[in-house]
């Protein structure tokens, strides 16, 4: 990186260019730090105290990446080995926090740019949560339950020394659910000898928190009524679209349909479902059903009597609201521009970074109101916080309690946002989210940095 003295203000496009140098084969973790530095350079360098600490060099750099190898057997007694992978990034508020990926994609790079997200993320909830990632390029996909378990097993074989409940604490992710985490647990508590708050996401009879799965689809919903409450908007009676059909997606879904919203839309790999009257709770339940027997839309479609489409984009059609909630990059310019100049009133990122980083231009420079994933998805990892609470003080709450402390958490997000998100790009409405979500977040974690000499 470019050698400054401290009193000289930060150019985006040098530290940028530094940056690509540095990491040519990480196109996600760049194209993260690029939408955040857009917004916090100009605010670093109106505030000497965090210019001359050089503040941001320190934290786009991870405190520590640890790499392993997981040696495992298949049914056929054949030997196989993956990678595995925690990217500890920063720890300045609170243990690191993130979940942990199974799939083919993992590699360094991506799980750098999910646990940078995670960084801002985790502030933004005002949990003492600090940020981490990781996971495996192994894919659970047509493996057995035993095959999974001992692999499971052989990670945490390598993973346990490097968590705990005061030091990181891993949840779910993509292809680690509540089974993958059960056989983690167990493992980690089976080496140390001891039962402890090591992980979040488990299973309810062993320390799980009620409305875990549910946490990151309703979170979404929350932080959306409050934004348009904010801009003298109402929720009920309106019309979304929402893409994928997993945990976010489904649950997302699940509460809009109770806020009175018709939901058009659920998509997957074998293409999208389209229900121009809505979708009915029923219709949504036995779609939730059948997803977790690992079923298709298509099939699904098929008994329910539902149109499915095999090449109709979800962002095609006509809706009020919008929440791209099955992986990153999957909603392009062409797509927020289709969104623009439709009738839609707000996209909100219930995937981590949904919306590539021309799309997101073009919706920052529109009348939309754009929720940042880092805002709209925290709900999962707040109610994770909330489960560590529980696990410390030996005890569980009602669902009643934690929804209550969800929405809480969900409308302080948005009050933060608002408060850091005035004068952005955005010119048609009051607040840009991206700008605020991206300043209130970098705020609590500098100066915990600067106070604790990070």
């Amino acid at each position: 990186m470019t050698k400054t003295k401290n009193n000289t203000p930060y150019n985006y496009d040098t530290l940028m260019e530094d940056l690509k140098t540095a990491h040519p084969h990480e196109p996600d973790f760049l194209q993260a730090v690029g939408e955040v530095l857009e917004d916090v350079i100009p605010f670093v360098n109106e505030h000497k105290q965090y210019r001359n600490e050089r503040l941001i060099e320190r934290l786009l750099h991870p405190e520590q990446v640890v790499k392993f190898r997981v040696t495992w057997e298949d049914d056929a007694g054949e030997i196989l080995v993956n990678t595995g992978y925690r990217v500890q990034f920063n720890s300045a508020i609170g243990p690191y926090k993130g979940g942990l990926r199974f799939h083919p994609t993992v590699n360094e790079g991506l799980l750098k740019f999910l646990s940078f997200e995670q960084i801002f993320k985790n502030s933004l909830t005002g949990l003492p949560l600090g940020a981490g990632k990781g996971g495996s390029d192994f894919n659970p996909r047509g493996r057995s339950d035993a095959e999974i378990r001992r692999f499971c097993r052989q990670f945490m074989l390598q993973l346990y020394r490097h968590i705990g409940p005061e030091q990181d604490i891993p949840a779910g992710d993509m292809g680690v659910g509540e089974r993958e985490i059960g056989y983690l647990f167990g493992m980690y508590q089976q080496i140390v000898g001891r039962f402890e708050g090591s992980m979040s996401g488990k299973g309810l009879s062993y320390g799980g928190s009620l409305l875990r799965k549910e946490a990151t689809g309703y979170g979404l919903v929350h932080l959306a009524e409050k934004a348009l409450t904010h801009h003298n908007q109402k929720l009920a009676g309106l019309s979304a679209v929402v893409s994928g059909a997993g945990n976010v997606a489904l649950h997302a879904a699940e509460k809009l349909i109770k806020k009175e919203v018709k939901v058009l839309t659920l998509s997957d790999t074998s293409g999208c479902i389209y229900v121009e009257s809505g979708l009915s709770q029923d219709q949504l339940r036995a779609i939730q059903a059948g997803k977790k027997q690992g079923q298709s839309l298509e099939m699904l479609a098929e008994r329910l009597k539902l149109k499915h489409y095999t090449q109709k984009h979800v962002w095609s059609i006509d809706c009020d609201l919008a929440f791209p909630c099955a992986t990153q990059n999957e909603l392009n310019a062409k797509d927020a521009e289709t969104l623009i100049a439709g009738p839609c009133k707000l996209v909100g990122e219930g995937a981590n970074m949904p919306v590539t980083a021309e799309g997101a231009h073009a919706l920052r420079q529109s009348n939309l109101i754009y929720l940042p994933g880092k805002a709209a998805n925290a709900g999962g990892v707040a109610v994770s916080g909330l489960e560590m609470r529980q696990n410390a003080q030996h005890t569980s709450w009602s669902r009643e309690s934690l929804a209550q402390e969800l929405e809480t958490i969900m409308h302080a997000i948005h009050d933060r946002c608002v408060e850091h998100g005035a004068g952005g790009q955005n010119t048609g409405y009051q607040v840009d989210y991206v700008k605020g979500a991206n300043i209130a977040g970098f705020i609590k974690v500098a100066d915990a940095m600067l106070a604790a000499g990070f």
